[in-house]
This record gives C-alpha cells, structure tokens and sequence, in this order.
C-alpha cells in the first residue's frame, strides 16, 4: 500500500502504522485487534520500519507452487536432488528438469548396488552432465567426440578437420529436393518408407472385390471378426461361397 494511501487513512482519523505481527500497513479503526491481512491479534505500532510489500507473500507462494516438488522427497533421494540440483541449473533452462530426474535416478540405481559417499555422488553427477553436453553436442552439431583421444581432438581443433571427420552423422533436411526414378522432383521426406502408410493399389483391391460381395457373406464375416459362433446354415454358406471364388480364380 503506497504513502497516498496512509495519508488518506490518517485522515479519516485511523491509527497510522503498521501489524505488529506481520509489519502491514495498519487499517483498522482502532489501534488494537485482529489484522485483516494476518488475522492475529497486533496492535498499530509506528516504529519506522518499512511496512512488507502486500504482494511478496503472494509471490512467493507462487513460486513455491510452480516448484517441481523434488524437495518433498524422502531420504536418501532428498540428498540426491541436492546434489543434482546445481549440475542441472548449468544446462539450457529447456532441459534443466530432464538432466535433474537423469542424475537423481543414476544416484539411486548406484547406491542400490553399493554404498555411496558424498564425493561419490558429486563425480557422478558431475559424469551424468558431462554425458548430456557430449550426447547434446553430437545432436546439434552431428559429430561425436567423445570417444577421439585429446590429441586428436587439439589436432582436429588446430586444423579444423570436423568437416573431414570419418565419425561425423551425416543430417539432411526432410525438405531437401530430390529427383525419384521417374524424373519427378519431390521432397526428401516424402521418399522415406513408412510401414503405416495405406498401400493405395491394396486398398483400392480390397475395396473392389468388398462392392461384389454379398451382403450375406459380409455379415458372416463380421460376426467371425467379433469372434461370435456362426450357425450351421451360416457354416454351410460360407463354405458354398469360399468354393464358388475358388472356382472363378482358378
């Protein structure tokens, strides 16, 4: 609440201050009761302190809120979140949650096979970034250098040799045009094999032969796809209708 509106409460004749619990600006009319922004019982003091912005509290609950729960973890993945935490705060913000459940995990899948001290987990944690900025690296920029030995690296580094590099992952863009057999230009993407894709000839057979079948057989095989138990007549014609297409394919 700003001065004008102490001021202004000065004027009507109320106390002027703040709680002496919560150090908020004084409203009520008397100088002694229940404060409507804490709700115990203070008295109006004036001792000079500045008066506790209204809307700290509410951001800070905020915050508290938009947290991402780690800290109510039980013991010893408590200890984990700690130790993890600052490694993963050093990583685009991004992946900073994924990285901080990555080292916590580690943690707790090492410390189930032995006895982990506290330096332990710091060399691991720091082992788990160092794998994301080597696996990131590889990502963005399509080489691998984490398995060259250092003088290699310092000579690849001096001569700038990575566009050499034998290791190095090739990355094409889906949009890159590329000419098919048949002359036709198209995108790169649209050649990639997809095991879901609808095969058009198929389909358009299926369809076809499903135009002449009659409605019998098609309510037959319905009732086969449901898995219920056919009647002898429907039995008897399904087997005449079997034998009747053998008939015309052969």
């Amino acid at each position: 609440m700003s001065s004008s509106v102490i001021a202004a409460n000065g004027g009507q004749g109320n106390p002027q201050g703040h709680c002496s619990q919560c150090g908020k600006v004084w409203t009520l009319k008397e100088r002694q009761g229940v404060c409507q922004w804490c709700g115990k019982l203070a008295v109006s003091q004036t001792n000079g302190a500045k008066p506790r912005h209204i809307k700290s509290s509410r951001r800070r609950k905020q915050r508290q809120a938009n947290g991402n729960g780690y800290d109510q973890l039980p013991e010893p993945h408590l200890t984990y979140y700690r130790i993890a935490l600052p490694f993963a705060k050093s990583v685009p913000t991004q992946d900073t949650g994924d990285l901080l459940h990555t080292i916590i995990m580690t943690l707790a899948d090492v410390a189930s096979h032995t006895e982990l001290s506290e330096a332990a987990m710091y060399r691991i944690a720091s082992r788990t970034r160092a794998d994301y900025w080597r696996e990131n690296y590889r990502h963005t920029r399509g080489l691998d250098c984490g398995h060259c030995s250092n003088p290699q690296r310092k000579q690849c580094q001096k001569d700038w040799l990575y566009g050499k590099c034998p290791k190095a992952i090739k990355i094409e863009r889906l949009s890159k045009p590329i000419t098919d057999p048949d002359g036709n230009l198209t995108e790169l993407g649209n050649l990639i094999a997809d095991d879901t894709a609808l095969d058009i000839p198929q389909w358009l057979e299926i369809n076809e032969q499903l135009l002449h079948t009659p409605d019998r057989a098609l309510a037959i095989a319905g009732k086969i796809q449901d898995g219920e138990t056919l009647t002898q007549v429907e039995r008897n014609y399904l087997w005449r209708f079997r034998h009747r297409e053998q008939i015309i394919l052969i």
